[in-house]
């Protein structure tokens, strides 16, 4: 498995990583814990090994000549699905962010979706009853930050993701 993400700085993981906990704690919401705090460009899908090559090449392909720019992140969202319901933390909207996802879906297309930044807190093993509990706190909830976005991730999956290749934002 791979994906393609922008991190923000670990002091911005760490933060997350409180409002997780309080979900794996108090909303028997553990596996959010499993996964650093980052923004999807371009979700999971799967690979042979082999073809690992490929997926650099096009990762590399991918036009990042954008200027680095900020993300505000601004409070809570949630997607209320009642099957997979999911708790995140809000980016306020951003252009380049938009701009970025639709370079990387030029290199990789094969997979449709549509593109709803954001910093994910609890989902998977988080029900639904427990989602309203947790969103009745979270909706209100304050948390204001900001980070550089300034290189894209391509992540593969051993057991725990992990950072494979890394492409810097550049001026044009």
């Amino acid at each position: 498995m791979y994906f393609i993400a922008v991190y923000p700085p670990q002091e911005i993981i760490d933060e997350v990583k409180v409002f997780k906990t309080d979900l794996a704690l108090d909303y028997g919401n553990s596996k959010a814990l499993n996964n650093d705090a980052h923004i999807t460009l371009f979700p999971p899908f799967s690979r042979d090994l082999e073809l690992e090559s490929d997926i650099h090449t096009a990762f590399q392909k991918i036009d990042t000549h954008i200027p680095p720019f900020e993300i505000m992140l601004n409070g809570f969202g949630s997607f209320p699905n009642p099957k997979n319901p999911v708790l995140y933390v809000k980016p306020e909207f951003n252009e380049n962010l938009n701009q970025l996802h639709q370079h990387v879906i030029r290199q990789f297309s094969f997979n449709k979706y549509s593109f709803s930044p954001h910093m994910t807190v609890g989902y998977r093993d988080l029900t639904f009853e427990n989602y309203l509990k947790a969103w009745e706190i979270y909706q209100d909830k304050e948390y204001k930050t900001s980070f550089l976005v300034d290189k894209i991730l391509l992540l593969r999956h051993d057991g725990k993701w992990t950072p494979v290749a890394e492409k810097y934002l550049s001026e044009k």
